[in-house]
């Protein structure tokens, strides 16, 4: 063809609006194909622990092991054939991050780099995992050819330095991606001396991408005295002090001097004798101070709202009958000095200043509002994931296997109103801001109620476990959910109500000693709780959930775990399996890929519509010409 002809035959031409169509075709195609493959990706690795109640350090130390997650990591990631012994091998290299020259076990350490890129391999096929992200840059080019099956330097396996400072990388990635995602199921406050470190912990950098936080109702406890609840802030100051937890107090820079010197002149030493539990003879004085304030000021929420149906807490009117009538026999203290007998629930001008000193001090402690934004702006009431509904304790529900009605709401519908009701007043507290006070007074339901999805139980006995000397009256009745978890028909309504396949909890401890298993038969409910804190069994449970397998781990005791540092071994742990999986769990088999999959088909039909578009525009132009 001459360059005349050339010239003059029909050209086309994209105008900039066909442009600016394939660019958004590329960009949706793009993300399109980001989706297809999570969708194809293994689940992430998950780890759920619950009520961890101040035990920061134990906390820290388990975590720094990684709750046994990574010896069934590796045993995944190796071929079945791969004796326990070398898998235990290379758990102890990782957790050094250093090779361990050991004569019993026939691995050099070209062994050990080719297992543990097997093993980060393994762990990646979660796609959101980048290497820029969870590995130092000096090996990184290396790594990632060996993760490519690529050849690599002959000095990566000749030179004994190079080798060792691999394996460090290597053990270094690996620890990184070995939790996707950590499951807090509530509770870190009370009890134990280090919820500011816990909570420190899990909002930390490493950790607050990956932490999925559960309030319970420890944190609700806490939360709604922020929030200038003034029976709450009572209750949260008594178990501080029944606790003897006064270093905390002085870390978030308390001043309890007020508190101090009206308990320690009301309340003298031999004028305290119910059940108190603080050690020193200042701390039982202020324990006795505060629970009597507590009393005064729930009682009167409790008359305020009706609604919550807890007239059976209302205690301080027949005690104020039994003092005038000198009928005591059923009381282990009877020194009451602040309590008017014509009027009960009044609280002293002494009181009155106690307790807006230490409300003044909740609302505007900036320490303290720096560990609870963490659970206002990152908790939640219940989350999904996995196929899993995530609480803390329950789903309120009654004795003929229903969801049970509280504000005229029950089921997930209840559980959203609670959560919009938490999102508004913390809002509130961290713009300092008003609060209503209907709000205020449902954080003291949602802490203690029967009908409260954090609590479960019939009453919370205080008043009783104080000074009532009949341990009749101290039973706190659970009320229906374990009892309904055991029911086929309960189950199935609940898994429908959330669109999920198992429902996993915390809150009740489960004494594994004597037989009990965190799981039901089924599989389908699943209690975390094993008693974490020293004031339960010292033990606690945490759940994993890999792409091969489901199961609970049975933790060590502090004692049994200094007896292994002892003998520099690992510590026991006992392993409850409670499923498993032929094939790798995907994404796409859980609720998250049935959303991840709607976004998808809603792109792939954006990028039709505009290939249809741009196809047109092309053959109009054309036309044209």
């Amino acid at each position: 063809m001459s360059s005349t002809q050339s010239s003059s035959a029909p050209k086309t031409s994209r105008s900039g609006g066909d442009h600016i169509r394939v660019g958004e075709i590329d960009d949706l195609a793009q993300r399109l194909l980001q989706l297809e493959a999570e969708l194809n990706a293994n689940i992430p690795t998950t780890l759920w622990i619950s009520d961890l109640h101040g035990e920061g350090d134990r906390f820290k130390s388990i975590l720094r092991g990684r709750f046994g997650v990574l010896y069934q990591t590796c045993r995944e990631a190796l071929p079945n054939t791969f004796a326990s012994d070398k898998v235990q091998y290379l758990v102890r290299i990782i957790r050094k991050k250093q090779y361990i020259n050991d004569p019993d076990i026939k691995m050099d350490m070209q062994d050990v780099i080719l297992c543990l890129a097997q093993v980060l391999k393994y762990k990646l096929t979660n796609v959101r995992n980048r290497m820029e992200d969870i590995s130092m840059p000096e090996f990184q080019d290396t790594i990632n050819r060996l993760l490519s099956d690529l050849p690599v330097p002959d000095p990566i396996f000749e030179e004994e330095i190079i080798s060792a400072r691999l394996i460090s990388h290597l053990a270094f990635a690996i620890r990184n991606v070995l939790l996707d995602r950590i499951q807090v199921l509530g509770d870190v406050f009370d009890r134990g001396p280090q919820p500011d470190k816990i909570i420190r912990i899990l909002s930390s950098t490493p950790y607050r991408r990956i932490v999925d936080y559960i309030f319970g109702n420890h944190d609700i406890l806490w939360m709604g005295a922020a929030a200038g609840n003034k029976s709450l802030i009572a209750e949260a100051m008594r178990i501080t002090c029944r606790y003897d937890h006064f270093a905390f107090m002085e870390r978030l820079g308390f001043d309890i001097s007020r508190l101090i010197e009206f308990a320690e002149t009301t309340y003298p030493e031999d004028q305290v004798k119910g059940n108190f539990k603080a050690k020193t003879e200042r701390g039982r004085a202020m324990e006795k101070a505060l629970a009597i304030i507590q009393f005064k000021l729930e009682e009167q929420t409790i008359i305020d709202f009706p609604e919550y149906e807890m007239e059976d807490r209302l205690w301080l009117d027949r005690l104020a009958l039994m003092l005038s009538k000198n009928d005591t026999d059923a009381l282990n203290d009877t020194f009451f000095p602040t309590i008017n007998q014509t009027n009960p629930k009044e609280l002293t001008p002494e009181e009155l200043a106690v307790i807006d000193d230490l409300t003044h001090q909740f609302n505007t402690n900036r320490k303290l509002k720096r560990l609870l934004s963490y659970l206002f702006t990152v908790g939640k009431t219940y989350s999904m994931h996995n196929n899993m509904l995530n609480i803390h304790a329950l789903v309120p529900s009654t004795d003929d296997g229903d969801f049970e009605e509280f504000l005229g709401r029950k089921g997930r519908a209840l559980l959203d109103y609670i959560q919009t009701t938490i999102e508004r007043v913390g809002l509130n507290y961290l713009d300092g801001k008003p609060q209503n006070n209907r709000d205020q007074a449902l954080f003291f339901y949602l802490w203690c109620g029967p009908r409260s999805p954090f609590f479960g139980k019939h009453a919370m006995k205080t008043f009783e476990r104080y000074f009532i000397i009949d341990k009749e009256s101290h039973v706190e009745r659970s009320l229906y959910w374990k009892q309904n978890l055991t029911s086929t028909t309960f189950k199935k309504r609940l898994l429908a109500e959330f669109g999920v396949k198992r429902v996993v909890y915390g809150h009740t401890p489960v004494n594994y000693l004597k037989g009990k298993h965190m799981a039901s038969d089924d599989g389908v409910a699943i209690n975390v709780d094993g008693g974490f804190a020293a004031a339960y069994y010292n033990r606690g449970h945490s759940l994993v959930h890999t792409p091969h397998q489901l199961y609970g781990i049975i933790l060590p005791t502090p004692d049994e775990m200094r007896e292994a540092e002892q003998k520099l071994e690992s510590a026991p742990l006992d392993i409850e399996i409670i499923d498993e999986f032929v094939n790798p769990m995907k994404l796409k088999d859980t609720i998250e890929g049935k959303n991840i999959r709607k976004e998808r088909d809603r792109l792939m039909q954006q990028i039709r519509k505009l290939a249809s578009e741009t196809h047109n525009n092309s053959f109009h132009h054309t036309d044209q010409r």
